[in-house]
């Protein structure tokens, strides 16, 4: 992080760490990796495309970037369907548990969608919303079911106490 970019003006106040979730989505299917030698989650499934927001970007261009360097493909951001907003944490937990995240959806790219970083993932594939595979990265999980249900709320809350899974109109 550039000394610019964080200036010490917001030192006091809360902070959460921005990512971006693709679920590439085609005839009742989504594409999902198989999680490996991250050191988190590795063994589970989870999104085709995610990453951490950079500096300076939005959250449109990560989804964009993250779709080019994990699958390969390219996603126009009016292709983008954002689907949920996630707010999870650990209460009192570490600073880099505090998270952000939006999901988004796109039925539309160009090219082929082929694992790019074999040292972050073991497999790639289609599966049925009705079969997911075992196990899903929990919190991706909540995404995938609402979405098959076709109820996907525009705000999620996990990890904290309160109104439960779902928040907001």
């Amino acid at each position: 992080m550039s000394a610019a970019w964080d200036d010490g003006t917001a030192g006091h106040r809360f902070r959460v760490v921005p990512a971006v979730y693709l679920l590439l989505r085609r005839e009742g299917q989504v594409l999902l990796q198989l999680r490996s030698g991250t050191g988190f989650m590795d063994g589970y499934w989870a999104a085709g495309a995610a990453g951490h927001v950079e500096e300076g970007e939005s959250v449109l261009e990560a989804a964009v970037r993250e779709a080019r360097e994990e699958l390969g493909v390219t996603v126009a951001p009016a292709d983008l369907e954002a689907l949920t907003v996630m707010h999870r944490g650990l209460p009192g937990g570490p600073a880099l548990e505090q998270r952000v995240d939006f999901f988004f959806a796109a039925s539309r790219w160009q090219g082929d969608p082929v694992l790019q970083e074999r040292d972050k993932a073991a497999d790639l594939r289609w599966f049925p919303f009705v079969h997911l595979p075992e196990p899903v990265v929990p919190h991706e999980l909540v995404v995938l079911r609402a979405l098959h249900d076709g109820a996907v709320p525009r705000v999620t809350v996990r990890g904290f106490d309160g109104p439960g899974p779902a928040a907001g109109a």
